[in-house]
């Protein structure tokens, strides 16, 4: 019997990789003569770079950059023989002949500019910034590589990527020449031009993102993320006006159309997405089909008899098509035994043959079960194959 194990991370206890350890252990207890595939799933948030270089063997650099506050934080960005990477997702890049034979950076917004890198006392969006994101595309080119793979989920910003335009060459400047920087949006009123331009050189970049939100409005940036990342409802009027104006000033720099405001996927973290668009001619490609294409997902579920997946919280919403629902319901489709664990599985409606698990015992506290997730997630799993 072959078992494959497909784990987002359980959020704020367990990454990706440490649920399919836990997963493995208590099946190597239960199952012994079972063969083991893991497979850890990142969404673009924690563990997308480290999850996507060390599925092709490729390299970590590690280095420190400036954090969503601007304090000095330690980052990191995985170099990739191209060649490594299974030809689907070569194909969803649209690579340049030119990337042949040199290294893919793939980085990880998260870890530069992260929500979890700041205690909910710090989480103030006016003050956030994005410039250690943009330092890490820096050193990545200068390392060589050809193209870039960026993950932005879980970020603490809403600055339009102007810090990491910033890092990149662009300069904001008040009246006078003045430099505002770093370009947050509390200091957005001060800024009237933009100066400077993009360091020459810079590799194309692939966004890897599953969010549809715009820029701006009701579903925007701001109002859709903008109260997780500090902001309060009073505010976003004017930070939507300030966003406005500053992505106008983008477009007319950089020669871009305003509709870019619009598109799909604009506002994803805090509008980084827009600021990369406009400025370096960054395209967005859907998430979770890259991760999966990288991860050879697809046949690694041919392959597999029993299929596991989870999260930290399963509800019907996952069932709509991203990561461990999307995996469940591929798996469906081939015929596979399917199982899911989370710590919360509250999906009314699941479909036929799928096995859902709560793992987080009835009421215990939130904060007592999060340190206990790998402890919960073994038992729940020699519990249902013993």
């Amino acid at each position: 019997m072959r078992v494959l194990l497909a784990f987002d991370k359980f959020k704020d206890a367990l990454g990706a990789p440490e649920a399919c350890a836990a997963a493995a252990r208590a099946l190597a207890a239960a199952r012994p003569t079972w063969g083991v595939d893991a497979c850890p799933l990142a969404d673009g948030g924690e563990g997308f770079g480290s999850i996507l270089t060390r599925a092709v063997q490729g390299e970590t650099v590690n280095a420190e950059v400036s954090g969503p506050r601007g304090k000095p934080t330690p980052g990191s960005f995985g170099l990739v023989e191209t060649g490594r990477v299974p030809f689907p997702a070569r194909e969803l890049l649209h690579l340049p002949p030119s990337a042949t034979g040199s290294p893919i950076a793939v980085i990880e917004m998260a870890c530069a500019s992260g929500l979890a890198l700041l205690t909910p006392s710090e989480r103030d969006l006016w003050h956030t910034t994005t410039t250690g994101t943009g330092e890490l595309i820096r050193l990545a080119a200068g390392h060589g590589a050809a193209a870039i793979v960026l993950g932005i989920g879980g970020s603490a910003t809403n600055d339009l990527g102007l810090g990491a335009l910033e890092a990149l060459g662009v300069e904001f400047l008040a009246a006078g020449g003045r430099r505002v920087s770093p370009p947050v949006p509390a200091r957005w009123p001060e800024i009237v031009r933009l100066g400077g331009k993009l360091m020459p050189g810079l590799p194309p970049i692939r966004i890897a993102c599953d969010v549809t939100n715009p820029l701006l409005g009701p579903r925007g940036a701001a109002a859709t993320y903008g109260p997780q990342k500090g902001l309060r409802p009073g505010d976003l009027a004017r930070l939507d006006h300030e966003a406005a104006r500053l992505a106008l000033m983008l477009g007319e720099k950089f020669g871009r159309s305003d509709d870019l405001m619009d598109l799909p996927g604009a506002g994803a973290a805090g509008g980084i997405a827009f600021g990369l668009m406009a400025a370096a001619g960054a395209e967005l490609l859907p998430g979770f089909d890259l991760v999966s294409a990288w991860l050879d997902l697809e046949a690694r579920l041919a392959r597999a008899d029993v299929v596991i997946t989870g999260e930290g919280r399963f509800d019907d919403s996952s069932l709509q098509g991203k990561g461990p629902g999307a995996v469940a319901a591929r798996a469906l489709a081939l015929g596979k035994t399917v199982h899911v664990f989370a710590g919360q599985a509250t999906a009314a409606h699941p479909p036929a043959g799928l096995a859902l698990h709560s793992i987080t015992p009835a009421d215990l506290p939130l904060e007592q079960a999060l340190p206990r997730a790998a402890e919960f997630l073994a038992n729940s799993v020699r519990e249902a194959f013993a």
